[in-house]
Parts: C-alpha cells; structure tokens; sequence
C-alpha cells in the first residue's frame, strides 16, 4: 500500500511528466496517477509506467471536458479512496502557439480555449477531487503539532510570473496572463473554502520559472542561459517548496525559489 498518492494532471511531457519522474525515484513508495488527454500518444509516460509496475495509474482526462474529470475522479475513488497531492501543469499560451503582441490579435476563441485548459480546468479538478484530498494523509508539506491546523492535502496550481497584476510592466500576451491571473484568484478563493474545511487542503499556486518545454521554447532567446531551467533542475525546486507548505501557506503564489510572488 503506498503512503502516499499524487495526482498529476498534465503528465504526458514538460513538468506534468518531470513531477511523475521526481515522486516515483524520491518520495517511494508513492502512487502516481498520471493524466493526459491522449495516453496512446504520451510514448514516454507509457515507458515511466511500465518501468514502475503497480505504481503508475494512467488516466485519459481532457480537462476541458467536465465529464473527463468526474470520470477519472470516479477512478480514482474507486480505486485509491484518497489522494494527497494534485498538480495541475497542463497548460497552453495560445491555441496558435504564440502569445498576442497587440490588441489586433486578440480572438474571443482564443481567449476562451486558453482559458477553459489553463483556468477552468484546474478550478474544476478541483471541485471534483477535493473530497479525495480531504481524506488524504497529509503525507506532503509540514504538519504543526497543533492538530487543527493540520491538512490532509495539497492542491498545487502551476501559475506563470507573466500572471502576476502587479508585475505587469510589459503588457502583451493577453489569453495567457488573463488566464494565469484568473488561476491564482481561483486559487485564493478555494484556500479558503477548503481552509475553513475539517480537514484542511492547502492550495498554493507555484510558478516554475523559465523551464525548457514546448511551451515557452520559442521565446528562449530572450532568456539568459543561467535563467533557463531543464525540467529537472524547476521540479525539483518545486517539490522543496511543496515539503514546506502547510495551512500557513495557502492561499499564495511563490516563485520557484521560494519567495512569495505578488498578485
């Protein structure tokens, strides 16, 4: 029986695929449910599974579709009961692959399907699984001595700096910053209702910083090279914030090293 359950949503590549990788090689022995819109196509999570018999679940789930997330949290509590950690990567800039430069590239669809992946997606997982998390073992983060303040999980949201409302100097990209400052103000808003909950769920968002994905490579030679993450190297940063989270965090938005980043 593992000790701990994480949920990845987003698993088939980039940091959804690198959090799979990071649970299953430290945190042992875990289970990992891994979710993706396409598993006959996420060649490498099938390889990850198969590596680790009995300890990956692989689970289709289009977060766009509300009957995908009720489905897979049927399974999940059909098979597992409880979760302690989910992670939501999946995410998009733009259905074009480039973020708006002006006003003249703005698209009402463009707007709505970034927001349905990067958004509503994530906020509806969490209506969904969050009784799975309020029966989880509060196996991820620091627990106080103090048992009212203890959670028995985590629901981590993967933000981006670009969303931050006060760290807006440069305009531009409007589908993506939209998206990512909608996510954060979701996530404010569930830290409180599954904070005043018996028991609690954290809810945090985490920004990664600049990873090397298909996501942010075509914008990787404004980046300097020392600022340029592999996903390995913003996973692991990631994950030692996790083991530091409890009730006294929720609610936030931290950069991946550490430092809180503002709305």
């Amino acid at each position: 029986m593992a000790s701990r359950v994480a949920l990845i949503q987003g698993a088939s590549r980039g940091l959804g695929l690198e959090f799979c990788k990071h649970i299953l090689k430290n945190k042992s022995p875990a289970a990992v449910i891994a979710t993706c819109r396409n598993p006959d196509g996420a060649t490498e999570l099938r390889a990850l599974a198969d590596q680790h018999p009995g300890q990956v679940t692989v689970l289709r789930l289009d977060v766009s579709r509300e009957e995908d997330i009720r489905g897979a949290a049927d399974r999940v509590k059909e098979s597992f009961g409880r979760l302690d950690l989910i992670v939501n990567s999946a995410a998009m800039l733009h259905p074009s692959g480039k973020g708006e430069t002006s006003l003249r590239e703005v698209t009402a669809q463009g707007i709505i399907s970034t927001l349905t992946t990067n958004t509503v997606g994530p906020l509806v997982m969490a209506k969904y699984f969050a009784p799975l998390l309020q029966k989880g073992g509060g196996s991820f983060g620091q627990q106080p001595a103090e048992k009212a303040k203890q959670h028995s999980g985590i629901i981590v949201n993967i933000t981006a700096k670009v969303g931050s409302i006060g760290d807006n100097g440069l305009g531009g990209w409007y589908s993506y910053r939209m998206s990512k400052a909608a996510l954060n103000m979701a996530t404010r808003n569930l830290s409180i209702e599954l904070g005043r909950s018996r028991p609690k769920v954290v809810c945090v968002c985490l920004h990664p910083g600049t990873v090397n994905t298909d996501l942010s490579r075509p914008y990787h030679r404004n980046v300097p090279k020392e600022k340029l993450f592999s996903t390995e190297q913003s996973v692991s940063a990631l994950m030692n914030i996790i083991e530091t989270l409890s009730i006294e965090k929720t609610g936030k938005a931290y950069n991946w090293d550490g430092t809180e980043l503002p709305w």
